[in-house]
């Protein structure tokens, strides 16, 4: 008797790979949750070659950009309207100041 593809053992480490992926997933969802922030525009064209010489550019001069928080998005194009390139930076909510316990406003 062999053994279907749904009875089969999963491979070893298969477990904890799945594991490591799904938990890595929730980081990020809650890491870029819209309550955490918001999703700032940082350039936009229809041009590809600029598209991809400013991208180049960015990569190569700014240490400002934290690359694990960049969103690139292509809006395909059709008929009626271009392909659009858009890159987008992850701007953290910052968290309102907590006024100072016992100082008196006057």
């Amino acid at each position: 008797m062999t053994l279907g593809a749904k009875d089969a053992e999963p491979m070893p480490g298969q477990r904890k790979r799945r594991r490591q992926q799904r938990d890595e997933m929730q980081r990020t969802a809650a890491r870029f949750a819209p309550e955490a922030g918001r999703w700032e525009v940082l350039f936009e064209t229809q041009d590809e070659s600029e598209w991809r010489d400013h991208i180049h550019h960015l990569r190569a001069t700014d240490t400002q950009i934290d690359w694990t928080a960049v969103r690139i998005d292509t809006f395909c194009g059709r008929l009626v309207q271009p392909t659009t390139y858009r890159l987008s930076l992850f701007v953290p909510t910052t968290p309102e100041p907590q006024p100072v316990q016992g100082s008196i406003n006057n």
